[in-house]
């Protein structure tokens, strides 16, 4: 059989190896917030969130997974070698955060392996395309505001609402809330974090002449990305959950519901106009922003500043780590 095919197939499964520790990284994402405030047990909540997974790609486009393809570095420079760093680089980081418990960005985590592998590379930045990469990092900035605002914002129209409402009809009303609430972050989730896991195989896929064009996605790209995302959530991300779901602020219901609104409208937003922000930056925000409409000593700042440094270090260090697997793989072409 053709090496060259066989390392494609290997880089491949690579890349769903990576989506699948994107489920299983970023699952504290979508169900924190319902399993803190005991709306689901942990085990169903993972059932709910890794469904709305896997049908995120009947209500987006593609634009994120065109951006990552092709957008973020010229794609006429992919090469195995590349593709091989970027994704060790990314999945190295995923699995530290992972075990230490840190809400770490693994959106930010492949971008910043594709970038460290291209920069090793061509020895220097002219292979970066300075606009893609210049709307993801805006992102770290953004998507956590916005999530914040929106957050904060309904929570405040919500209490109005329910003012006269007895304390137990809310918290019945937003348990059952909870469930939409949930099910739309997970759609957001799902539809912007597997896209970019399809803009990396579908660079592969032109790299080697597979496919005319690097924004292609074959159909079945975009199942078997979307299936792999699931089935990691499914194996949940426990140490996470604990982290956004108890140890930033607490939730009642109704905030759990006002941060996974919140959150998933900032994602749709995103995931429309084609910008791989980050899931776990967006739902951070939109927590603190809950604990913050109480009172500002509500959050602990604390464990919120080492998210935020956790944030700032992601690129870099994925950046530097697939440069390191850049030299590594000088066995690839």
């Amino acid at each position: 059989m053709d090496p060259t095919f066989l390392i494609l197939v290997f880089l491949v499964v690579v890349a769903l190896a990576f989506d699948f520790l994107n489920g299983l990284h970023d699952a504290a994402n979508s169900i924190a917030t319902i399993v803190s405030t005991r709306v689901l047990s942990a085990r169903w909540a993972v059932i709910w969130a890794a469904f709305f997974n896997f049908i995120a790609f009947l209500f987006f486009g593609l634009h994120v997974a065109k951006m990552v393809g092709s957008g973020i570095v010229d794609p006429h420079i992919i090469s195995d070698r590349l593709i091989f760093a970027a994704l060790m680089g990314a999945i190295s980081w995923n699995l530290l955060t992972w075990w230490l418990g840190i809400p770490s960005s693994s959106s930010h985590a492949l971008i910043g392996g594709l970038v460290g592998a291209a920069i090793a590379k061509v020895g220097g930045l002219s292979a970066i395309q300075w606009a893609g990469l210049g709307k993801t990092t805006a992102g770290i900035v953004v998507s956590p505001t916005v999530g914040f605002v929106l957050a904060l914002v309904l929570v405040l129209v919500v209490s109005w609402t329910f003012l006269k409402s007895s304390p137990f009809f809310a918290d019945r009303v937003f348990r059952k809330l909870q469930f939409v609430s949930a099910a739309l972050y997970s759609l957001g989730h799902g539809g912007n974090d597997a896209q970019k896991t399809m803009g990396i195989i579908a660079a592969l896929l032109f790299a080697h002449g597979a496919t005319n064009e690097p924004g292609h996605i074959p159909f079945w790209v975009v199942i078997a990305c979307q299936a792999a995302m699931g089935f990691g959530t499914l194996f949940g991300g426990w140490r996470i959950v604990h982290t956004m779901g108890s140890k930033i602020t607490r939730l009642t219901p109704m905030q759990g519901f006002c941060a996974e609104t919140g959150g998933a409208i900032t994602l749709f937003l995103a995931t429309h106009i084609g910008v791989p922000v980050s899931t776990t930056h967006t739902i951070t925000g939109a927590i603190v922003g809950v604990g913050a409409s109480r009172r500002v000593s509500a959050v602990r700042w604390g464990v919120a500043k080492n998210i935020v440094v956790a944030w700032v270090i992601t690129l870099p260090a994925a950046a530097l780590t697939a440069a390191v697997f850049y030299y590594l793989g000088f066995w690839m072409r």
